[in-house]
């Protein structure tokens, strides 16, 4: 038992009760209710380590505690007298009911509150209660400003000393520091405890559920970057687990039919994969670009290139290509020459049958790098004519027509409270979701085709940024610092978006000319070898046919065929 301790979280930072773990354990296990309360999801998350090395102050609350994760926090105490005049006003809302009353009832449901968490929570059952009932009754006070805008009636005045915090208008700096913290995945309670807390202020429960549903939209539209959506998705309050959840509901598609299939970022999205090219080790490349430089040679008539024609068509040159490749590679002066093509086709071989370079590659134990989306910038899709049209649908109507030649994103509007909560949802989606991360998928698309200032300028001015930052660089920097995906699987409409994009980009002759360069010339000194070699195999082959017959003389014939043809 004495080692058992220190593997144990202490949301208070005291010391191990053991008595106390002793009499949770055995009370838990004599517990029937415990059985019903273990089919609840755990839906509260301790943020993802590698998440929170990236921008912690996005995970930590910096104004409220909500919940027991960071409750004990001494900065955050400042709000704690906030809350117990909220619970004041709330207990003088319920007329005959004392508030130690609602306390009672949230105690009642100890257990399932307990299951919403991912970590143990060292609180006793009283504890848990009122902290969990006075967060609520602050939170129903802050968020009825957002029923009151949807047309439902407020149900507790907000008093003088509260005016600073809850702002209708949101300009004021303390109300945006409290959104930023209510959208925090380790800032949570469970919904069903404001849903209790209303049924006792209201006359029904379906009064209540329409008063909530009322504060949830409101509260939606308010922190929610997506603001072109039309129709809204419904939701039901039973199904959503705490206020992150309601927004993630309302943000992101149900995707039907996806693959929850672990994959490797590599497949057909890593940097180096466009589509339908190929590495140049792979012999049908090196036969395609063979046909392109034999098709361009074919073409010209004039100068030394119709000489060269003629030495490679001649027939001894005919008669060298029909002899075996080990006779070639054997033969005095050839050897050197051919050598580098014969360790290329080895190179290739080996490659293509999935062998090694080596023995033991120097990253060999180093895991996989998680790239960005192989996807073309933004400036770059411009110039290629693609334009940026908004998606009504929001992140469902991502989609790549290609007859309009048009990319269809979802208008976002960006904020100082928008990294916050786009950071938890991908921390939320990372920890909860057991399908596809379809959020994290349209931050990763959005992270691969805004690069830099210009990038963001371009959706700025088409109309699907709407930049409430301070410049076009702060738009990028925020896309380009997002963590990448925890988990990597497919999202099957937006994986066909970038396809469809990568084969209309690649498609463009330009680029084409361009990876053909990239790939082939600027890209590998091996190529560069093998052009060496050939083009010293067609001087020897010169020099040799020159030393038969008389180069001057076939230089002369061409000078008076000329003359004659003019």
């Amino acid at each position: 038992m004495s080692a058992y301790p220190s593997d144990m979280p202490s949301n208070s930072g005291s010391s191990f009760d053991e008595r106390r773990w002793v009499i949770h354990v055995r009370r838990s296990l004599q517990d029937e209710e415990i059985e019903e309360d273990s089919e609840i999801p755990v839906s509260i998350f301790s943020v993802p380590k590698n998440l929170m090395v990236a921008d912690p102050d996005s995970y930590v609350p910096q104004q409220v505690a909500i919940g027991p994760y960071h409750y004990w926090r001494p900065e955050l105490y400042e709000m704690e007298r906030y809350k117990l005049a909220a619970a004041k006003r709330t207990q003088k809302n319920l007329h005959t009911f004392k508030f130690q009353h609602l306390v009672e009832q949230v105690t009642k449901f100890e257990h399932r509150i307990r299951a919403y968490y991912h970590k143990f929570l060292n609180f006793n059952c009283e504890t848990l209660g009122w902290m969990v009932a006075v967060d609520a009754a602050f939170l129903l006070e802050f968020l009825q400003v957002y029923a009151a805008q949807e047309g439902e009636v407020i149900l507790t005045r907000v008093s003088s000393r509260m005016s600073h915090l809850v702002d209708i208008s949101g300009r004021k700096s303390a109300h945006n520091a409290i959104l930023r913290d209510m959208v925090m995945l380790e800032n949570q309670i469970p919904l069903f405890v404001l849903r209790k807390m209303l049924e006792f202020q209201s006359s029904s429960l379906e009064v209540a559920d329409n008063t909530l549903m009322c504060m949830l939209i409101g509260f939606f539209k308010e922190v929610s970057p997506f603001k072109m959506v039309e129709v809204l998705p419904k939701v039901e309050i039973k199904e959503c687990a705490h206020l992150l959840d309601v927004v993630y509901h309302l943000i992101v598609p149900k995707c039907e039919g996806c693959s929850t299939e672990i994959t490797e970022e590599g497949d057909g999205m890593t940097p180096t994969d466009h589509g339908e090219n190929t590495s140049f080790g792979q012999p049908s490349s090196v036969r395609q670009l063979a046909d392109e430089v034999w098709k361009i040679v074919v073409k010209i008539q004039k100068g030394p290139a119709r000489l060269i024609k003629r030495v490679v068509l001649s027939r001894p040159v005919k008669v060298m290509l029909k002899l075996p490749w080990k006779l070639l590679s054997n033969l005095p002066g050839l050897k050197f020459v051919l050598q580098p093509i014969a360790y290329l086709c080895l190179y290739n071989q080996e490659k293509d049958n999935g062998k090694p370079e080596s023995e033991n590659p120097p990253d060999a134990d180093k895991p996989p790098l998680v790239e960005e989306i192989a996807i073309p910038s933004v400036t770059d899709l411009f110039e290629a004519g693609v334009s940026f049209v908004p998606a009504k649908e929001g992140i469902a109507g991502i989609c790549f027509d290609d007859k309009k030649v048009a990319l269809y994103l979802p208008c976002i509007s960006l904020d100082l409270n928008t990294e916050v909560l786009l950071r938890n949802l991908v921390a939320y989606e990372a920890c909860n979701a057991s399908g596809p991360v379809v959020f994290t998928r349209y931050t990763e698309l959005m992270n691969g085709i805004i690069d830099t200032e210009e990038d963001a300028r371009v959706l700025r001015e088409r109309g699907i940024i709407l930049n409430r930052l301070k410049s076009d660089g702060d738009v990028a920097k925020l896309w380009n610092g997002m963590s990448r995906s925890v988990r990597l699987t497919k999202v099957p409409f937006l994986d066909k978006a970038i396809e469809d994009v990568n084969k209309y980009y690649n498609g463009r002759w330009k680029v084409k000319m361009g990876n053909l360069m990239k790939q082939y010339v600027f890209g590998s000194w091996r190529f560069l070898t093998v052009l060496a070699a050939i083009m010293l195999l067609l001087l020897m082959s010169l020099q040799a046919i020159c030393s038969v017959y008389s180069c001057a003389r076939l230089f002369h014939l061409n000078s008076n065929s000329t003359s004659t043809s003019r």
